[in-house]
């Protein structure tokens, strides 16, 4: 179980950065709230999956899950360039997650 929050977790880490840098300095209401709703879950769903997993284990996938799927959906999106090679290291850190986690607690 604290797998699956860890994981949950990571995606909501990736909707707050989004939304931080849609929020342009919290001058936009929208964005904000959701920066500090997903910012509120994602901390509590980590803090949660540490009681069970190791700290650098949890932070580790918690940000790789955020860090991909940030830039992944920034690519998508076009708000950031896309190259082969960026797509490569995304792969990269997905990988690691996926390895951490067969060889995890």
């Amino acid at each position: 179980m604290a797998w699956l929050v860890l994981v949950v977790s990571g995606v909501l880490e990736s909707v707050w950065a989004t939304a931080l840098g849609r929020s342009e300095g919290f001058t936009r209401l929208v964005p904000t709230v959701i920066f500090l709703v997903a910012l509120a879950f994602s901390m509590a769903g980590l803090a949660v999956a540490m009681r069970t997993l190791p700290t650098g284990t949890s932070y580790a996938v918690w940000v790789g899950i955020g860090a991909a799927l940030t830039v992944s959906y920034a690519m998508i999106t076009g708000e950031e360039s896309a190259s082969v090679v960026k797509v490569l290291l995304i792969l990269g850190i997905v990988g690691c997650v996926v390895g951490l986690k067969t060889i995890g607690h």
